[in-house]
């Protein structure tokens, strides 16, 4: 939409998002249509089985989509997502989650997001896709 970089978008939503900064959510990389974050799994992130919250694994996810979607200034919401955890994820364990662009149209957007633990084993695989409001974030 302008010719703003991609982490400076990313960098002002991570300002403004209290819960991304809740769950401790670093960047690693940052381009147009991708995202790469990583986050530590804490104690007050698992449920009653001792195991990281599901809610835990999607919200890393969204973000990592959240900030592959809007990093071209143009601000994008999510229409849907969903999740397939396939491995448990422990307290202590560090998640990546790595956002690829699958489609960029003019009013959506499909983005696979892939999340691994420290022993770079997928925990779980999040497809969403989004739309894009024309509107510009900064």
């Amino acid at each position: 939409m302008n010719n703003i970089k991609p982490l400076s978008v990313v960098e002002h939503m991570m300002h403004q998002d209290s819960f991304s900064q809740w769950l401790k959510i670093e960047l690693l990389e940052i381009k147009e249509g991708y995202s790469k974050i990583k986050m530590m799994v804490r104690q007050e992130m698992v449920n009653s089985f001792q195991v990281a919250h599901g809610g835990i694994i999607f919200s890393l996810a969204d973000s990592a989509l959240a900030f592959a979607c809007n990093n071209r200034n143009n601000l994008s919401l999510a229409l849907d997502c969903n999740i397939s955890f396939l491995k448990q994820v422990n307290v202590g364990d560090e998640l990546t989650a790595e956002a690829t662009e699958v489609h960029n149209g003019r009013s959506t957007g499909v983005y696979s997001i892939a999340v691994f633990n420290q022993h770079n084993q997928q925990v779980a695989l999040f497809k969403g896709s989004c739309f894009r409001t024309g509107k510009s974030l900064i």
